[in-house]
């Protein structure tokens, strides 16, 4: 049914996506299915890395360490932003396209009051995504 899976991480905060990272895991298992984490960095140094190759290393670090923890196929892909806060979510949706994912697992946090104001980035990436979004509290 699927055959490729996209998850956004965001490695500073890479703690708080274990429920999100268990369910792709077990969805990749049904269905024989690769997973592509996706991670989106700016040229400027970060929390995670100084630049957007050290970024991508850690990345596929992280793709390689879930895939032998969990017996998956996976790959990674780093995708160089100028400012995330802006583009994240119109990143993330292209991203989609540029995986050929047919489905999406995204970690997303209980809404509260400011969510009534600026939109999660789970909503957007389901609300424009041409694939099924699967969004994990």
């Amino acid at each position: 049914m699927y055959e490729r899976i996209m998850v956004p991480v965001d490695l500073a905060h890479a703690e708080t996506l274990e429920k999100a990272l268990r369910t792709v895991a077990d969805l990749a298992r049904i269905y024989d299915a690769e997973v592509c984490y996706v991670g989106v960095t700016t040229s400027s140094p970060g929390p995670v890395a100084p630049t957007p190759e050290a970024f991508a290393g850690k990345l596929a670090a992280f793709a390689s360490a879930e895939a032998e923890r969990h017996g998956l196929k996976a790959t990674s892909k780093s995708i160089l932003t100028h400012d995330p806060s802006i583009d994240l979510n119109r990143t993330l949706v292209h991203a989609v396209e540029e995986t050929g994912a047919d489905l999406v697992v995204m970690a997303s946090h209980r809404p509260g009051f400011p969510d009534h104001f600026f939109a999660a980035h789970a909503s957007h990436v389901a609300m424009h995504a041409e694939v099924s979004v699967f969004v994990v509290r």
